[in-house]
C-alpha cells in the first residue's frame, strides 16, 4: 500500500473499494472524513460510469446526501444509471463504510450540442489568485483535509465569523496515481462553504451540513477553485450555506448546503 501522504484515496485490490487516508479527516470528529473528498470520489465514479446518452453530455447537478458520519479506512462505492434517456439521464451512485451506506449522491447528465443563440451578457469572473497564502493561528486548520489544500483568501478567512471568498486548489491527488478532473477538484471543496463562512466559534458551534448540492453551467476548467460563500442562520436551528464557483475563466455554478446548527454542549 502507497503511503497516506501520497493521496486522498488509495486504490485498492478491488476496483471499487479505496482505503481514505488520514488527508480526508475533517474538524468535527477524529478519524472522520470531511464532505469534501467523499463528494470527489463519487463524482469519479460517476463521471467513469458509460453515459447512456449518444455523444457529448455534462453534468449539471450533482446532489450528496450525507447519512452519517463518513469514516477513514476502507470505503466502497457503487453506481447506476437510475434514467436513461437519449438527451438526459439520472445517475446514482452511493459510498459505504463498514457496511452501512454514509453517503448518496444523485446527478443529472444533459446532452450538450452547439446551438446559435443571441448575444449573451459576459459571465462574472472572479478577482485574480492572489500570491499570499493563507497563514493561520490554530494549527489544528492545518490538519486532515484542511491542510491538504492552498487556501489564497480574497476576503474574509476559516478563523474570522462571516462571509469569505477564496481561490482553494489541491496539493494531492483524489486517488493515487491519477490527476484529479476539474470537475472532481470543484467537488472537493465545494463542501467547504459552510466552514468557510461560519458565523459562530468551531469549538462552541456545530453548523454541520446534510447535504450538498452543487449546479453547474459547464465543465470547470484547470486546477483552481474560487469559492465565495456566505451562511444565513435561523433561531431554529437551521441554517443555509450558499457559494458561487468560479474557475479561471469565470463562473461556473453555485452551491448549497443545508444546515444543522447548535451549540456543541446542547
Amino acid at each position: 500500500m502507497s503511503s497516506v501522504s501520497d493521496a486522498f484515496y488509495l486504490p485498492m485490490a478491488d476496483p471499487d473499494v479505496f482505503f481514505a487516508t488520514p488527508l480526508t479527516e475533517g474538524l468535527w470528529e477524529p478519524q472522520t472524513q470531511h464532505a469534501g473528498p467523499p463528494s470527489a470520489l463519487l463524482t469519479r465514479a460517476i463521471e467513469r460510469l458509460p453515459s447512456t446518452i449518444p455523444g457529448p453530455s455534462q453534468l449539471t447537478r450533482l446532489t450528496m446526501e450525507i447519512l452519517g458520519p463518513i469514516r477513514t479506512g476502507e470505503v466502497r462505492v457503487r453506481t447506476n444509471v437510475a434514467r436513461p434517456g437519449r438527451a438526459v439521464e439520472l445517475v446514482e451512485a452511493e459510498m459505504e463504510s463498514a457496511n452501512k451506506v454514509v453517503v448518496r449522491t444523485r446527478a443529472w447528465r444533459i446532452r450538450t450540442g452547439a446551438i446559435e443563440l443571441p448575444p449573451l451578457p459576459q459571465a462574472p469572473m472572479a478577482p485574480p489568485v492572489p500570491e499570499a497564502e493563507a497563514t493561520f493561528r490554530n494549527p489544528e486548520w492545518l490538519h486532515g483535509y484542511l491542510g491538504a489544500l492552498d487556501f489564497h483568501f480574497v476576503h474574509g478567512h476559516f478563523e474570522v465569523p462571516g462571509p469569505a471568498a477564496v481561490w482553494t486548489r489541491l496539493r494531492y491527488p483524489l486517488v493515487a496515481g491519477e490527476d484529479p478532473t476539474p470537475t472532481q477538484r470543484l467537488m472537493a471543496t465545494a463542501d467547504s462553504g459552510n466552514g468557510l463562512s461560519s458565523q459562530f466559534n468551531f469549538h462552541e458551534w456545530w453548523f454541520i451540513n446534510t447535504e450538498l448540492t452543487v449546479h453547474l453551467v459547464r465543465p470547470p476548467v484547470g486546477e483552481w477553485v474560487y469559492v465565495d460563500a456566505r451562511s444565513t442562520l435561523d433561531r431554529s436551528g437551521v441554517g443555509l450555506a450558499e457559494t458561487d464557483l468560479y474557475d479561471v475563466n469565470g463562473r461556473v455554478g453555485r452551491g448549497a448546503q443545508s444546515l444543522m446548527v447548535g451549540p456543541r454542549s446542547g
